[in-house]
């Protein structure tokens, strides 16, 4: 009984002195351990992480029987994981670091009404076109930059700059148009270049049904936070891809509430971040 008292008397105490340096430094350490979390449950390295767990749990059964050689064996190892943890988790990585001091926020408190209706226009515009084209099976490949201004793509293109309309990109993935087999990007509002040239995806695990529009556009998620519109030539399935996650077989209407979600700043869920979401394993979209 004694004890108890004792440790509620001293976590009163903490409680009672902590100041504002103390929470911004728990809130600072919750939302990198949340980061982490998101990096390893959105992408395959799942089970690199627990492969590590396991080694660490090794390492200390090891040292707890006094297996002296793998203890030893395993603590170099570990020695290196630092290193081998950096190259493993390169791509996630530099999603998270190109994210620092993003835009989003501040478009998203102070991008106005006109940038809401004319990102409406664009997200109808593209469902329409991205409906016709899964119709007559048309392929397309349609890229939103988001805060990642994805210059080198775009490099890669024919430069358009024009208003997104539901006709100009039909025009553009028709058959016979000269730039129907590269990607159009679309950025802040405009259709920038078309014809562009993506990085195909890294990814080992694709099903063997996706063909090189499917995997440029999953590789483009991959290496960016752009939002990847994806229309099959083969089936007329309509496709979206973000982060390196593909969701197929989208009806135009489903198509479309995803784009005002990711796009649409008064929408934009990643703006809001619920520490709760942790314990209900809510899984991000």
């Amino acid at each position: 009984m004694t004890t108890i008292s004792e440790t509620l008397s001293r976590a009163i105490n903490y409680i009672t002195h902590i100041g504002v340096a103390d929470v911004f430094d728990i809130l600072i350490v919750a939302i990198l351990i949340y980061a982490f979390l998101r990096i390893v449950r959105r992408s395959n390295a799942i089970r690199v992480a627990r492969g590590i767990v396991v080694l660490v749990l090794v390492l200390w059964l090891s040292g707890a029987l006094r297996m002296t050689m793998l203890n030893f064996l395993l603590r170099r190892a570990l020695e290196l994981g630092l290193i081998a943890i950096l190259i493993l988790f390169q791509p996630e990585l530099r999603r998270v670091l190109e994210k620092v001091g993003s835009r989003r926020l501040a478009l998203g408190l102070f991008g106005g009404e006109f940038r809401t209706l004319h990102m409406e226009s664009v997200i109808t515009q593209t469902v329409l076109a991205c409906a016709d084209m899964s119709a007559t099976r048309t392929g397309a490949l349609i890229i939103f930059v988001r805060d990642n201004q994805l210059n080198d793509p775009i490099s890669t293109g024919t430069l358009v700059d024009a208003e997104v309309t539901a006709e100009l990109l039909k025009n553009i993935f028709f058959v016979k148009a000269p730039l129907h087999d590269g990607a159009v990007i679309i950025k802040d509002g405009r259709l920038a270049a078309a014809g562009c040239m993506l990085p195909m995806s890294s990814n080992m695990n694709l099903s063997k049904e996706l063909g090189m529009r499917h995997r440029a556009g999953i590789g483009m998620s991959e290496q960016s936070d752009a939002v990847v519109v994806i229309v099959s030539e083969e089936t007329g399935a309509i496709s979206v891809a973000i982060d390196g996650m593909l969701k197929r077989h989208l009806s135009p209407e489903t198509v479309e509430t995803i784009l005002r979600r990711e796009l649409m700043p008064q929408d934009d869920e990643k703006l809001r971040w619920n520490p709760l979401d942790l314990i209900r394993g809510k899984k991000h979209e």
